[in-house]
C-alpha cells in the first residue's frame, strides 16, 4: 500500500514537471518564436518568413484603427465611432447611433449594406417610383 501511494505521488510529480516544461516551451515560442508576430512582438524581417508574405510591416502599421466618424447605414446619421455600437458583416465594420439600429441591421444586413453606398440606399428608400 505504501509503495502504491509513493508510485502515485511520483507519477503525479512527473506529470506536473512535463506540464511545466511544455508550458515553458509554449511561452518561449509565443514570445520569441513565430508566435511573436501574433502576440505583437515582431522583430522586423526574418529570413525564414519569406513564405508568409515577405517582410513584416513596422510595429503598428498592420493594425486596423477605426475612423473618427462613420455613417450609420440605417438612418444615414454621422456617428462618432468611439461610443458607437458596431457590427461586422462580410468583413466590413458598420457603426450605429443606437442599439436598435444595430439590431435592425443585423436582422437584415443586405437591406442596408448590399454593396451600395449609404447615399444610394437612402435614395432608394425615399423614392416613390
Amino acid at each position: 500500500m505504501k509503495n502504491e501511494t509513493k508510485q502515485k505521488e511520483t507519477d503525479n510529480m512527473e506529470t506536473l514537471i512535463y506540464f511545466a516544461l511544455f508550458a515553458g516551451l509554449f511561452f518561449l515560442m509565443m514570445r520569441f518564436g513565430c508566435g511573436s508576430h501574433v502576440m505583437g512582438h515582431g522583430h522586423g524581417q526574418h529570413e525564414g518568413h519569406q513564405g508568409h508574405g515577405g517582410s513584416v510591416p513596422p510595429a503598428g502599421a498592420g493594425r486596423w484603427t477605426p475612423p473618427q466618424t462613420e455613417v450609420d447605414p440605417v438612418c444615414g446619421m454621422t456617428v462618432n465611432t468611439d461610443g458607437a455600437k458596431s457590427s461586422v458583416h462580410n468583413g466590413t465594420v458598420y457603426y450605429f447611433c443606437s442599439a436598435e439600429h444595430r439590431d435592425q441591421f443585423e436582422a437584415n444586413p443586405e437591406r442596408y449594406s448590399g454593396g451600395k453606398p449609404v447615399s444610394e440606399i437612402k435614395a432608394m428608400e425615399h423614392s416613390h417610383g
